[in-house]
């Protein structure tokens, strides 16, 4: 079944989601909502649609809808997924897909009482090559026992211009739920917890700029018999491979996302081997493939590993900001 469905949120990944969900055939935009008309109907516009909402409540009043994607400022997602839920449409969500855990699982409790699905968008764990690096690692155990992993996430943000001119931009507002952890750390922590499980503990030593966010930063996760060690920032740019240690070699990735790169250097033979597979050319359409089989299915064992991802990480990054007092206004409800 093709699953009509809005959007939220007029931004940059919103237009790459239409685009790479709509290359699958299985969905179909069919209304855009915006607080501004003007807004709603101009980027509607470019994607042939006429129906627009600049109210919530008109938008989950349209029958014609199956699901909402939601890629809003973060410190909206709950109270905008809680509405669409309870209303009985789908919600995409993207990530972070709340600013505490209590949100979080008081969006999956009203998902279920309304039998539909909540999926936060972490598209890079549904990329062919994260899916081969894990077949790689744990059915095939290329690189034998596991001794640990460095993770790189860091790209200086056009938004950090104006944290320097002493703005304070959404994505670095902790009234909006902003920061680097939630919007790049996300990425690397992700990718880990996905490969080995939520961390027995974890360590932030973050970057904090005028705003009260953190800018980048440096975090370890301590497994129970190695550690994984993240650098995310959005304050400067790295270039360093992200790299997976073992006791037969390495095996390092060009990212940890748009994975175009998975090389096993054999520590026996000294030589460098080529595991990837030819990645798609757009990046947002692996995801919108598994949610779309997992409502078409009906696929709720799927879903539930999807929801303990989403808690685990939300577990994680909450505890590494409220270590370094880096406190939203949900935290204090």
């Amino acid at each position: 079944m093709v699953l009509n469905f809005g959007i939220i949120g007029t931004n940059w990944i919103t237009e790459s989601f239409i685009q790479c969900a709509q290359a699958t055939k299985q969905w179909k935009l069919a209304a855009v909502y915006s607080r501004s008309e003007e807004t709603a109907r101009t980027f509607a516009d470019k994607f042939s649609v006429k129906t627009v909402y600049t109210s919530i409540d008109s938008l989950v009043q349209d029958s014609n809808l199956d699901a909402v994607y939601i890629a809003s400022p973060n410190s909206l997602h709950y109270s905008q997924a809680k509405t669409i839920l309870q209303a009985k449409k789908h919600v995409i969500l993207e990530k972070p897909a709340t600013s505490t855990l209590a949100e979080l699982q008081d969006l999956f409790k009203i998902a279920k009482e309304n039998n539909v699905f909540l999926i936060e968008a972490y598209r890079h764990i549904q990329e062919v090559n994260y899916k081969l690096l894990r077949r790689v690692l744990f059915e095939e155990k290329k690189l034998g026992t596991i001794f640990g992993a460095s993770l790189n996430f860091s790209m200086y943000s056009s938004r950090y211009n104006n944290v320097l001119a002493g703005e304070t931009p959404n994505i670095f507002s902790l009234d909006m739920s902003g920061g680097s952890l939630v919007d790049m750390g996300v990425y690397p922590v992700t990718f880990a917890l996905a490969l080995f499980g939520k961390p027995k503990s974890q360590t932030y030593a973050p970057f904090i700029c005028h705003t009260g966010a953190d800018a980048g930063g440096f975090i370890v996760l301590q497994y129970e018999k190695f550690g994984v060690q993240i650098q995310q920032s959005k304050c400067f740019t790295s270039f360093a491979p992200t790299e997976v240690y073992g006791e037969n070699g390495t095996i390092s990735l060009n990212s940890v996302t748009d994975i175009a790169s998975v090389k096993f250097w054999d520590r026996k033979t000294k030589q460098t081997e080529e595991l990837a597979e030819k990645k798609v050319d757009l990046n947002l359409q692996e995801e919108a493939e598994e949610f779309a089989r997992i409502i078409n299915n009906k696929d709720v064992d799927a879903a539930a590993k999807l929801e303990q991802l989403s808690y685990d990480i939300v577990s994680v990054t909450s505890d590494l900001r409220r270590q370094n007092g880096i406190l939203y206004p949900a935290d204090k409800a």
